[in-house]
């Protein structure tokens, strides 16, 4: 049932002063996109009558059917804690349509959206956590972005040594004034680098809670001074940002992976999602890690995943099971990251695991040890495959993965495909600073 109406929102706008409505979207990589208008055109915009130029968002469509709708999702209005509180500022998620009328095919929200309605016709509920990481930096005279932080904290330290303790707070509570329920926030491993994990919900209402928090963050960390990032790996030599997804399938509002009679308390279900995963790993990389940056996370010592292998609490593994059961029982995977495209990372996570309930593909045996201190040979008598590499190695296994790209479709599948090949034969051809370091002086 929806939380408003048209006439709720129109309410709500002239009651509380708001002025200005922005109209969001996501694009095919992640970007938050936003066309915005006056409360004068507010009955229009909740009429589906706002228009947008389709041709000059990268991924979208050609010059020659640029013509694309904006369609509210009522229940996603939201009045921006940070804005003025006269002629206030207020979002409202939208899903894109064709000028035909017809939900667009690179929406990477009806990508996810369908992902959502196949699950619910095997009678399935997804539920999604994510845990985001972060940097707070320094900017520098100008206000740019830098690397820089003079802070030391580590992992769950806190203030005086955590300098982002403060703005940390704030994004707490301006998430919760904007109906986050936050159940963690700390300190991370890597001097500046911060998490903070709100409430496990329906996949759909978690993606977009993940566009609207890392708003959210850089926005307040601006107003203290610094800058935020989340990108996976912006300093050489320290742990990198993920965005580890806890997941969950329920049915008539049971959790469908617990079952106190089953192997680790676990039901046949929960080990055929995780053996789905498993099995199209290689593939989903591609949309879980998008950058040429990712891969500098996904290297050995530093707690990232590299081996496509499962563990019931080892941390190691590139998908762990937490030990809460019941309600709470759940699957992690940890090696996405927060610059991926949570449309599409939870849609292709989903799918795999429902193929995996399809087919039932049981997932191989358990890694009880440390896998980062495994012998390579060990790694290989047992079968144990690793991630991609790199940016080029994902694509071209997401591009031999059929299921995958019809998860997708072929508009998303081809022109993701094209744009990542172009990013990295863009990066292979650079000449970089460590090159010149280790190779001008002696050649």
């Amino acid at each position: 049932m929806s939380k408003y109406t048209k006439q709720d929102i129109i309410r709500i706008v002239e009651e509380e002063d708001v002025e200005f409505i922005r109209l969001q979207f996501t694009d095919m990589f992640g970007t938050l996109k936003n066309v915005a208008i006056t409360s004068s055109q507010l009955e229009k915009a909740l009429n589906n009558e706002c228009m947008f130029d389709g041709s000059s968002i990268e991924g979208f469509v050609r010059i020659e059917e640029s013509d694309m709708y904006l369609y509210p999702d009522l229940d996603t209005f939201v009045i921006f804690p940070w804005r003025p509180q006269q002629g206030k500022v207020a979002r409202i998620i939208c899903d894109i349509y064709t000028a035909d009328r017809k939900p667009f095919e690179g929406d990477p929200r009806y990508a996810l959206k369908k992902a959502v309605a196949d699950a619910e016709s095997m009678g399935y509920r997804f539920d999604v956590g994510p845990e985001c990481e972060f940097f707070l930096f320094n900017q520098d005279e100008d206000g740019q972005p830098t690397t820089m932080s003079t802070e030391r904290a580590g992992y769950f330290d806190l203030g005086p040594v955590d300098l982002g303790e403060n703005a940390r707070r704030d994004m707490v509570l301006t998430l919760e004034d904007m109906g986050y329920e936050i159940e963690a926030s700390h300190h991370e491993v890597a001097p500046a680098q911060h998490e903070i994990d709100f409430k496990y919900d329906e996949a759909l209402k978690t993606a977009d809670n993940i566009m609207t928090f890392k708003l959210a963050v850089k926005t307040i960390a601006k107003r203290h001074g610094m800058f935020a990032s989340f990108m996976p790996k912006p300093k050489y030599g320290v742990n990198g940002s993920g965005m580890h997804v806890n997941m969950s399938l329920s049915k008539n509002g049971r959790n469908i992976f617990d079952d106190p009679d089953g192997e680790n308390g676990l039901s046949r279900e929960a080990y055929w999602f995780i053996g789905g995963i498993m099995n199209h790993m290689r593939a989903m990389t591609a949309i879980t890690n998008p950058l040429v940056n990712s891969y500098k996370r996904l290297v050995p010592g530093y707690e990232a995943p590299i081996y496509i292998a499962w563990s019931m609490t080892n941390r190691s593994p590139l998908i762990r099971i937490p030990v809460s059961r019941g309600s709470r029982t759940r699957v992690e995977l940890r090696c996405p990251d927060s610059a991926a495209n949570p449309y599409l990372t939870l849609a292709v996570c989903l799918e795999a695991g429902l193929d995996g309930i399809r087919r039932q593909i049981d997932p191989p045996a358990a890694v009880t040890e440390n896998i980062f201190e495994m012998r390579l040979s060990q790694i290989k008598k047992q079968g144990i495959e690793s991630l991609p590499a790199d940016l080029g190695e994902a694509v071209e296994a997401f591009k031999a993965d059929p299921y995958i790209r019809e998860v997708l479709g072929e508009h998303i599948s081809e022109k993701y495909s094209e744009a990542k090949m172009a990013e990295w034969a863009d990066y292979r051809a650079q000449v970089t600073g460590w090159e010149i370091d280790n190779y001008l002086y002696k050649i």
